[in-house]
């Protein structure tokens, strides 16, 4: 042995190479790009690295650590980097899905000049040592963790996998449904899993014995501390302590769960032999520290129930706003879908739970025709929300009107106009709405459309996924300016003939608008991955289109998301129609046309002769009031001018200054006038679906029918009236060129 002060040397002494390779801790180096260049055999077991793998194609981030803590990791390079020392914990994740908590210290690494050409990590696992300043760092990863989301179930989940097995074997989550009290979370280290029928599992209902030291926690509102778990064991059953003694649990806590004065349930935590640890039985210290975290843990556990409530309460309201379901349209099948935008976080403000403006519709028009809707209003929030709510139920009003589409968005814009709000500078903030809304008319095919500024739908035919061509689209509703050019204040309409079977994908930009994990939105990829996968099932049902679609493209969903999915077929489809003179011969004629078809298409007989009846009445409405030239009278200075003859009247009084009422002249002019014109003409033309049968008369005289109150004596006025009793709907419209009335009758009698 050398005495004090002399040199020790020994051949057998140890190289530095060789203590690294030895050493009971993590060594790795790394240069200054974050590469390692050197991991000695106990990182590779720490971190679960294969023995083959050559440090210089591993970083620290590949290492397994968590995602959350990959900050910390920048942190730790640059401030080595920088000449300083740094230590903390990282959570990683090894290959085989374990989770381990990691203690490290890193210290430069600097050259005979002082330059730092990179840095030294020393690692080692912890918690399972007991430390004290191993356990104080619990308190900050699991705050950290609670802190990070408001997502009930995994936020709880992610406790529970930092306690075990750094902090314990065992550990148990019950909280309070009403008055029963239920297991949320039940975790166990290495990947045990109680027999079944012993412990109580998740979804379980528990009831504690009254001397149970759980059971106690919750009385007392205290933490309760099971030194010798050995001696407690005698409060649980039969099974459930002899799977206790054969686990080889030795000490337990109990933390209630209090929150706003309330008890929410309890946190339980037990050591036992499932994983090797210097540490077996708990303590006072220990006690207090699941203390403080069962506080925490409990604050999280309202915050997360609060904000689901809040949440589930928005999204009701959401879905109040949007049709839930369809009835059938003949040639058509429809699937439809909302997704949700995540919750959004405002930094300094929470996580705030909103709805949005996202918005479709599909409503039954006249004669089997259908007006299709996806639109979406500026902004997120109540007001969004509300302007959506709002801005449907118009569309719908003016939609059953039988508005042409171009009409109905110049109506919107006006609309939206006078949902504004003040804004802070003094004026009023008006929203801004895409909105595409289409005509379709399944039995020819054709789409009647305007749009204000919304994208295009996909087209999904035997071609393959494209854009529908659109010849027009307009400014969203709400941005126009008073007193704009014409062409830029008005909305135009088109029209368009869809391939037989085509399926159309209407969606708002929420679909496209993802932002991949680490990424940036790419709306350009992102419907190249929406045409992919679109097209990868363009054969299959629309709900099976709809489906894929929510998830073609991957990324956060930081926009709420309406989509239609709308596939035209034929279905059972029939039509026939005939151009009749507009004279009371006529009438007949047209109703032998009916009867005939209703025959052919197979119509209930009672139907049938219904439906010819009502069609006797409108086209009599028809031949007795759609004119060609109907007389028209204009009140002028100079008297009364008829249009057809000029001829003027109330221009002679008589003697006395009496008002002559003596119109028999001009209803001989009117006579003549007709006589002599070209007789008016009009279409009669029936369509036949799955379930009902729509009749329409097309004339060209520009007045809708209205019905009247006739009286006891009156001769006629009753047509109408038989109509909108007898029908299950009926209407009329204007057209380009005159107007239409129509009605339907069930196939079938109810």
């Amino acid at each position: 042995m050398n005495r004090r002060g002399e040199a020790f040397y020994d051949d057998d002494a140890l190289t530095g190479d060789a203590v690294f390779e030895q050493a009971q801790i993590a060594v790795l180096v790394s240069d200054r790009a974050s590469r390692l260049r050197y991991i000695n055999p106990f990182a590779r077991e720490l971190f679960g690295l294969v023995d083959d793998t050559d440090p210089r194609c591993v970083t620290l981030a590949d290492l397994g650590i968590q995602e959350t803590d990959l900050e910390r990791a920048n942190q730790l390079s640059r401030r080595a980097l920088q000449g300083d020392t740094w230590d903390g914990t990282f959570a990683v994740k090894r290959p085989d899905a374990g989770w381990l908590h990691v203690r490290v210290n890193a210290v430069p690494m600097k050259d005979a000049s002082g330059a730092v050409r990179g840095f030294t990590v020393f690692a080692g696992e912890a918690l399972r040592s007991g430390r004290v300043e191993d356990l104080y760092g619990i308190l900050e990863r699991v705050g950290s963790r609670l802190a990070g989301s408001l997502e009930f179930d995994s936020t709880m989940k992610a406790v529970a996998e930092i306690l075990v097995p750094q902090f314990a074997d065992h550990c148990f989550i019950d909280l309070f449904d009403h008055d029963r009290l239920v297991r949320r979370i039940s975790v166990h280290a290495e990947g045990w899993t109680p027999p079944p029928g012993t412990w109580f599992d998740v979804g379980d209902e528990i009831s504690y014995p009254d001397r149970h030291f759980v059971y106690t926690a919750m009385r007392r509102m205290e933490t309760v501390l099971v030194g010798d778990y050995a001696g407690a064991a005698g409060h649980d059953d039969r099974r459930s302590a002899r799977v206790a003694e054969q686990v080889g649990v030795t000490s337990a806590i109990a933390a209630p769960l209090r929150a706003r004065g309330e008890l929410l349930g309890v946190l339980t935590l037990a050591l036992s032999r499932l994983s090797p640890r210097q540490k077996t039985r708990y303590g006072a210290f220990d006690r207090d520290l699941v203390g403080a975290l069962s506080s925490r843990v409990a604050l999280a556990i309202d915050n997360a129930r609060l904000f689901e409530e809040e949440r589930s309460t928005a999204l009701a309201f959401q879905h109040s706003l949007l049709p839930r379901t369809f009835p059938p349209f003949d040639g058509l099948s429809i699937a439809h879908r909302y997704v949700p935008a995540k919750p959004l976080e405002a930094h300094g403000h929470g996580i705030q739970t909103q709805v949005g403006g996202d918005f479709y519709d599909v409503i039954p028009l006249s004669a089997g025709r259908v007006g299709i809707v996806i639109g979406d209003v500026e902004g997120r929030g109540p007001h969004a929300a509300a302007v959506m709510g709002q801005l449907r139920a118009a569309l719908r009003a003016f939609a059953q009107a039988d508005r042409e589409p171009a009409d109905i968005l110049r109506e919107l814009d006006e609309w939206v106009r006078r949902l504004g709000r003040p804004d802070d500078s003094g004026g009023t903030w008006v929203p801004s709405v895409s909105c595409l809304y289409m005509v379709y008319d399944a039995w020819s095919r054709r789409l009647s459309y305007a749009n204000a500024g919304h994208q295009a739908p996909l087209l999904i035919c035997d071609t393959g996924v494209e854009e529908l061509a659109l010849e027009v689209s307009d400014t969203l509703l709400g941005v126009k300016l008073r007193g704009a050019p014409f062409d830029d204040a008005v909305y135009h309409q088109a029209d368009l003939e869809l391939p037989a079977g085509a399926t159309l994908l209407l969606y708002t930009d929420g679909l496209v608008d993802r932002r991949p994990i680490g990424g940036t939105v790419d709306v350009q990829r992102s419907l190249e991955q929406l045409r992919g996968r679109v097209g990868e099932v363009a054969d299959k049902d629309v709900e099976q289109i709809a489906h894929t679609a929510v998830d073609a493209v991957p990324g956060e969903i930081d926009d709420d998301t309406a989509l239609l999915v709308v596939r035209t077929h034929s279905g059972e489809l029939a039509m026939e129609e005939g151009w009749f003179i507009a004279e009371a011969p006529t009438v007949g004629d047209a109703r032998h046309l009916a009867s005939s078809t209703f025959k052919n298409w197979g119509m209930d007989r009672d139907q049938a002769e219904l439906a010819c009846l009502l069609v006797s009445e409108i086209v009599t409405n028809v031949v007795i009031h759609a004119t060609p030239h109907p007389s028209r009278r204009e009140f002028t200075d100079e008297g009364v001018l008829d249009s057809g003859t000029g001829l003027e009247l109330g221009g002679d009084f008589g003697e006395g200054g009496d008002f002559d009422e003596d119109w028999s002249d001009l209803l001989d002019g009117a006579e003549d006038e007709s006589e002599s014109a070209q007789p008016s003409e009009f279409l009669l033309r029936l369509r036949r679906g799955g379930a009902s049968v729509w009749v329409e008369v097309f004339d060209r005289d520009l007045r809708l029918p209205r019905i009247r109150s006739a009286g006891a004596d009156d001769e006629g006025g009753r047509g109408l009236y038989l109509v909108d009793q007898l029908a299950a709907r009926w209407g009329s419209r204007p057209t380009p060129d005159g107007k239409a009335v129509w009605f339907e009758v069930p196939l079938k009698s109810e």
